[in-house]
């Protein structure tokens, strides 16, 4: 079963746009994205909240995200988040096999 992640960062200023940022350009996320089990991991930010960087972040099941928080790149988000003093809110996601979408307010 999947498990998908909101993860809100937010800081002071534009410090929650620069964790991201940084996690981009030292490759990290790129890292997890390779991850085995990770089904997504992209930032996106709020139009009207520059404070905070929304995380979403899925993995096949909960043995991949497991491996994943053991892995050594934890150490490295661990001193961005301290380096720019961002906390975190989190909101946590299951699939459900047969969870159907009520397709008649889906535009495709």
């Amino acid at each position: 079963m999947s498990v998908t992640f909101h993860i809100y960062y937010s800081a002071k200023g534009r410090n929650a746009r620069k964790f991201a940022k940084q996690m981009i350009k030292k490759g990290i996320a790129d890292a997890i994205r390779a991850e085995e089990g990770n089904e997504q991991y992209e930032y996106f930010y709020p139009i009207h909240d520059k404070t905070t960087v929304l995380l979403i972040d899925s993995w096949r099941d909960q043995d991949a995200l497991d491996a994943h928080h053991t892995s050594p790149m934890m150490k490295q988000i661990s001193a961005l988040r301290e380096k720019y003093d961002v906390h975190m809110k989190i909101e946590k996601f299951e699939a459900r096999q047969n969870g159907a979408i009520d397709e008649k307010y889906v535009r495709r």
